[in-house]
């Protein structure tokens, strides 16, 4: 099994997918030139028809893959999802509304084979919601319920939960008038440890991502990764650590 689990698609200023083209490039380094993209998560804003949405986020991830030598096929423009899938040499799933991603993965009947491919040895590659997916369930995803899937149960590829772009509490010293005054993200996820107390939920804050081959998970980008479980303390696993699906506290610092 081999996946590239993406924090994020876009830093401040800077090109969609441009902070990790390095990571992609490296990732899919001798594999083949088609890849299967699934654009789910997008879910169009200006009115028009959800096709059309799929459409113009199909060609701004194409106009990324094409420049490192990838051509794509998105999964919304054949007829037969699961063949596509079951024909994939590799799949890219993209980032947006985890909840409408995970919808339309049921309702495709894409969740089964997706992960029978990729258990198999196909290559994955997500960022944000396509990172959130590979986890047991979509719980510790940011997101805004905007429809309700037929089930949480995702592609259930890593035992642990990503939360992508997580966010570190404001600092003390921060400007009391642009403090938030509600629940930090950490808040929010030891919400979901307190009632899933076996679950370990694993932070990627921007310019993050694991690169997992079979068991075995580096972590990737300029930040550390934060490790929460319930009656711990948050533990902090810094770049380049190699750590195993446990994620055991002998490989934390």
């Amino acid at each position: 099994m081999k996946l590239l689990l993406i924090s994020n698609s876009t830093n401040y200023k800077e090109p969609y997918l441009g902070w990790c083209q390095s990571l992609l490039s490296e990732f899919m380094k001798g594999s083949p030139d088609e890849l299967l993209f699934v654009p789910y998560a997008g879910v169009d804003v200006g009115g028009k028809e959800y096709p059309e949405s799929y459409d113009s986020y199909t060609a701004r991830v194409r106009s990324v893959f094409e420049k490192l030598g990838k051509k794509v096929l998105s999964v919304h423009e054949v007829d037969d999802p699961v063949k596509a899938v079951n024909e994939a040499a590799q799949i890219v799933v993209g980032g947006g509304n985890t909840f409408h991603l995970v919808a339309e993965l049921h309702n495709n009947n894409l969740i089964g084979p997706i992960r029978r491919k990729v258990m198999q040895g196909t290559p994955y590659i997500g960022w944000s919601a396509g990172s959130n997916v590979a986890c047991p369930t979509l719980c510790t995803t940011n997101d805004m319920p905007i429809v309700m899937p037929k089930s949480f149960s995702c592609l259930d590829l890593v035992p642990f939960q990503i939360n992508p772009h997580y966010i570190d509490p404001y600092p003390e010293e921060i400007n009391d008038a642009i403090r938030h005054g509600g629940e930090t993200r950490q808040v929010r996820l030891n919400e979901f440890l307190a009632v899933n107390r076996q679950v370990t939920v694993v932070g990627l804050r921007e310019s993050t991502a694991l690169w997992v081959e079979n068991e075995r998970i580096t972590l990737k980008g300029t930040r550390n990764m934060i490790v929460l479980r319930h009656g711990s303390e948050a533990q902090e696993i810094t770049p380049g650590s190699v750590f195993d699906f446990a994620i055991k506290p002998a490989n934390i610092v």
